[in-house]
C-alpha cells in the first residue's frame, strides 16, 4: 500500500532579506491547499515562550488565509493532535523539541496522524529535524537531556537543516559540516543525511521526495560518494535505501 505521508521540510524559516516564512509561501500555500487545509495545529516547543512564539506565526500564516492554534493553548494535547487538519513543527532547539515531545507522550500521537491518516506536516529547522530519523545530524547543543535521540521517522533518512558550504579563503582548521556528517557515517548503519542548504525545501508526498528551492542539496550515504543534486532533483530513492 503507498504511503499516505504529505511533509514540507523546510531547512529555515526565514532567509536573509525576507520576513518569516515569506520566502517559502509558494511552496507552503500550494502544499496546504492541495491538501485542502484551513486550520494548522502550530507546535512551538523548541523555544520557551510558546506564546510569543505562537503569536508571530499566527500572525504570518493568518494573512495566507490559514486559521491557526498552538497545541500550548489546549488542556489536551493528545487530543488537539487527533483532530488536527495540519502540523507545523517550528524551528529553536531540537534536543529542547523533542523532549518536550516525548514528555507529552506526542511522539506516536502524530506519526500515527501522518503515516497513517494522511494529515499533512509541516517543519522547519528543529521541526524537519525531528520529522527524520534522529535528531543525531542537528547542529544544535543538546541543552537538555532526551529520553531518546530517536524522533517521528515519517522519512527513513536524516537532514541536516542550515547545511554551510567551506568558505573560500577561510582560514579555519575545524571540522566542516561535511566533515561532521562524514563521522556519523563511520558508525555502521547509519540512514542517509541530506544536506539542506538555507531556503532549500524536501517536500515528501507518498512515495516521491523532490528538492525545491534555488539550490543544490547534498545527500551522504553510508560507503559511498557524497553526491550533489540540483534543485527540482527526485530524491525518492532515499525512502528506499537501507545500509
Amino acid at each position: 500500500m503507498a504511503s499516505k505521508r504529505k511533509l514540507l521540510l523546510l531547512s529555515t524559516s526565514t532567509v536573509f532579506g525576507s520576513e518569516y516564512l515569506q520566502y517559502a509561501k509558494t511552496e507552503i500555500d500550494s502544499f496546504f491547499k492541495r491538501n485542502n487545509v484551513a486550520k494548522i495545529l502550530f507546535i512551538p516547543f523548541a523555544l520557551r515562550n510558546h506564546d510569543e512564539y505562537a503569536r508571530k506565526v499566527k500572525d504570518a500564516l493568518s494573512v495566507w488565509g490559514y486559521e491557526v492554534k498552538s497545541i500550548h493553548e489546549s488542556s489536551s494535547y493528545v487530543e488537539e493532535v487527533n483532530n488536527a487538519q495540519a502540523f507545523f513543527i517550528g524551528g529553536g532547539n531540537t534536543f529542547l523539541l523533542l523532549k518536550t515531545l516525548y514528555d507529552h507522550s506526542l511522539i506516536e500521537p502524530i506519526r500515527k496522524r501522518v503515516l497513517h491518516d494522511g494529515i499533512p506536516y509541516m517543519g522547519s529547522s528543529a521541526g524537519t529535524n525531528v520529522a527524520t530519523i534522529s535528531i543525531c545530524t542537528t547542529n544544535d547543543m543538546p541543552i537538555v537531556h532526551v529520553p531518546s535521540l530517536n524522533a517521528l521517522a515519517l522519512v527513513p533518512f536524516n537532514v541536516n537543516p542550515h547545511y554551510m558550504d567551506p568558505t573560500p579563503g577561510s582560514k579555519h582548521m575545524g571540522e566542516t559540516r561535511e566533515t561532521r556528517i562524514n563521522q556519523y557515517h563511520e558508525i555502521p548503519g547509519m540512514p542517509p543525511v541530506v544536506g539542506l542548504r538555507e531556503g532549500s525545501i524536501l517536500e515528501v508526498i507518498g512515495d516521491k521526495v523532490k528538492l525545491l528551492g534555488d539550490l543544490s542539496g547534498r545527500v551522504f550515504i553510508e560507503g559511498e560518494l557524497t553526491k550533489e543534486y540540483p534543485a527540482d532533483s527526485d530524491l525518492s530513492f532515499l525512502l528506499n535505501k537501507t545500509n
